[in-house]
């Protein structure tokens, strides 16, 4: 955005030089959202000789000797890396690294307001897979867990699964595996709401980027009776001869009806909505659905069907939105599951870790089920703490922790 029309400070009143009236949003931004602050203080000499030389030779002695002690006398276990290239952000598309940052700043504070950890923006200046997993994993020392964030499919899953294999710390990519935690989490609160289980449900997503993709795997892994996902051209078929690699591995554990064509026709008889893709789902299309149907339309700010449509044929609605009720948002996992696995100092997060998020995440609302609660608000103060707890203990029991 040119610089003249950047607002003033929010106590300097409205920019009468370039006629533009202040904004919140930018006054807020000012000079970023965030800062590093000491937890010791120094004081005199003698807190400067224990924080910084001579009294660090010692620590820093002992974690050469001893590596493990690196968790115990740095921060690196309470610390996230918060990793972009800036090419999918938010609905913006490929803005570039610079101009993700806001973003990133605004992730890292989530981080620390919603989950109790630390977390640094970093933004790349690259796009190749290689290039990107190079860089993270020699960063990699300095933290406890990577989040990467808005990195566009289909590279995002090769990053992911390359870094997986270079570091022995967590690496999450919030915009797969933190949508698919709340869409289980909300969709399980949903079908008992409704007297169904998992296994009863026919769900077909619109979508098949990163978050299509990693809704469809966890719905699979808790057990859905069936799914299909649908991108621009139609349901993600065997039959298909147009896939990507991606693709051809997700039509190989989904779609066990065998559907084919387009997603209005999928749509038929079908329980279950997921929309991550944006576009418009004809009328006619939700009202084919199965009796009892959960729409959970959640591209952003538009869903993929209006909430006023989707109440017409539609038992539970969920959207991406803050305005509407059960809002599918990923700070409702993305800091408790780094809270516990950071607190057992987990090597990953493995899927067992990310059903038991979306378990704790249900079972916060469980008792107080209506339509418009299926799942928790983010302001709740239970989740973090369930979300932490379920996947510390999630953790331990696939062998993955390391105290």
């Amino acid at each position: 955005m040119a610089a003249e029309i950047v607002n003033p400070r929010s106590d300097s009143g409205p920019d009468d030089t370039h006629g533009e009236f202040f904004d919140p949003a930018f006054a807020l931004h000012r000079g970023g959202k965030m800062e590093i602050r000491a937890t010791v203080p120094v004081r005199d000499r003698d807190d400067l000789s224990l924080a910084y030389t001579p009294g660090v030779a010692k620590v820093c002695s002992a974690i050469a000797e001893h590596p493990e002690l690196v968790h115990d006398y740095t921060w690196k276990s309470q610390v996230v890396a918060v990793v972009t290239d800036g090419s999918a952000v938010l609905g913006l598309g490929d803005i570039g690294a610079e101009a993700s940052l806001p973003v990133m700043e605004g992730k890292a504070i989530l981080f620390k307001q919603f989950g109790g950890v630390d977390a640094v923006p970093i933004a790349l200046d690259c796009r190749g897979v290689d290039e990107i997993v190079e860089t993270v994993a020699r960063l990699a020392p300095s933290f406890g867990g990577i989040n990467l964030e808005d990195i566009s499919a289909p590279r995002c899953f090769e990053v992911e699964r390359k870094l997986q294999e270079r570091v022995d710390i967590p690496v999450f990519h919030d915009d797969q595996h933190g949508t698919a935690v709340v869409t289980l989490a909300a969709l399980r609160n949903a079908a008992k709401l409704t007297g169904r289980s998992l296994g009863e449900l026919r769900a077909v997503i619109s979508g098949a980027g990163a978050a299509g993709v990693a809704i469809a795997r966890i719905l699979v892994e808790a057990g859905i009776g069936d799914v299909a996902v649908c991108d621009r051209k139609g349901v993600v078929s065997a039959v298909r001869e147009d896939l990507t690699d991606v693709k051809r591995d997700l039509a190989g554990f989904t779609n066990k009806a065998g559907l084919s064509g387009t997603l209005a026709a999928a749509l038929d008889g079908a329980d279950v909505f997921i929309g991550v893709s944006g576009g418009t789902v004809p009328e006619e299309a939700v009202a084919t659905m199965a009796k009892n149907a959960l729409i959970f339309a959640m591209a952003n700010p538009t869903p993929e069907i209006h909430p006023d449509v989707a109440q017409k044929y539609a038992a539970v609605v969920a959207t991406g939105r803050s305005d509407y009720p059960n809002q599918i948002n990923n700070v409702l996992a993305f800091p408790g599951i780094f809270a516990g696995a950071l607190q057992v100092r987990a090597s990953r997060i493995t899927e067992g870790m990310k059903l038991a998020a979306a378990e704790a995440l249900a079972a916060v609302v469980a008792d107080e089920l209506s339509a418009e609660c299926v799942i928790p608000s983010p302001f709740d103060e239970r989740v973090a703490p369930a979300v932490t707890a379920a996947v510390a203990a999630a953790a331990r029991a696939e062998g993955v922790a390391r105290r």
